[in-house]
């Protein structure tokens, strides 16, 4: 992953958000990709039956990256600490051990590994400038995109229902 330290012109913004109704339990996701100069807009949501939040939030990010054509500078916006955490900081220790985490002089593999190993490929691509919001605070974009979770969420509760 390459961090933002030149101050290269962001080319497109990717808003993220995650849902879970329990946890675990059936789970949402959504993203709004904007690319500023032109007004360009894709926005896309998705869900799993049983899942947590944090993979959801995790998803998110998975699927907002993967529609992106080439290399760009992205400002990823996201209300998860544990996303943009991971990403700024966790990451590096993690792969440094072999994808685990100390839990005092013992080392663990860290929850949703699948993910954080798909996510580390597609941040490499990019120029990743991270900003946290906090949820539900009125930040249009946050909001759109946790409506857009809830209501994947909801589909997918709604299809598992026999």
């Amino acid at each position: 992953m390459k961090t933002d330290t030149n101050k290269t012109e962001t080319e497109v913004i990717l808003f993220t958000d995650g849902a879970c109704s329990g946890n675990p339990g059936p789970g949402g996701w959504a993203f709004i990709l904007r690319h500023p100069k032109s007004g360009q807009e894709i926005v896309r949501n998705g869900g799993e039956p049983d899942t947590t939040n944090n993979r959801m939030e995790l998803m998110a990010v998975i699927a907002g990256l993967r529609t992106l054509k080439r290399p760009v500078s992205v400002e990823l916006v996201s209300d998860s600490t544990y996303v943009l955490q991971g990403l700024s900081t966790w990451m590096k220790g993690w792969k440094a051990n072999g994808w685990k985490r100390r839990d005092g002089k013992q080392f663990k593999e860290i929850k949703n590994v699948d993910l954080w190993q798909e996510l580390d490929r597609l941040v490499t691509e990019h120029e990743i400038r991270f900003t946290h919001v906090r949820g539900h605070r009125g930040h249009a974009e946050n909001e759109m995109c946790d409506k857009l979770a809830v209501e994947a969420c909801q589909q997918v509760r709604k299809e598992a229902k026999p």
